[in-house]
């Protein structure tokens, strides 16, 4: 995860990117022993982050899982920002 935090920090980092709204696919979600979204948060640096709206998704590509939510979310986000 610490290639992923590095990559997460670096985009956010960039000018087009300094207002965009952040949804994490936490995905695997279907595997026991799977992190928690609070532990991923932490790992990614994700509680310090100021001004920007994000949300964190248990996700399961192979089944499905997660995915409507997220866009949703997503979806609802971006219609309040208008």
């Amino acid at each position: 995860i610490g290639i992923s935090k590095q990559e997460l920090v670096s985009m956010l980092e960039e000018d087009e990117l300094k207002k965009s709204i952040l949804v994490v696919f936490a995905n695997k979600q279907d595997i026991e022993g799977v992190m928690t979204i609070t532990e991923i948060a932490n790992a990614l640096g994700l509680p310090s982050l100021k001004n920007r709206k994000y949300q964190i998704f248990k996700t399961s590509a192979i089944q499905g899982d997660g995915l409507d939510e997220a866009m949703e979310w997503l979806t609802n986000t971006l219609v309040q920002a208008k």
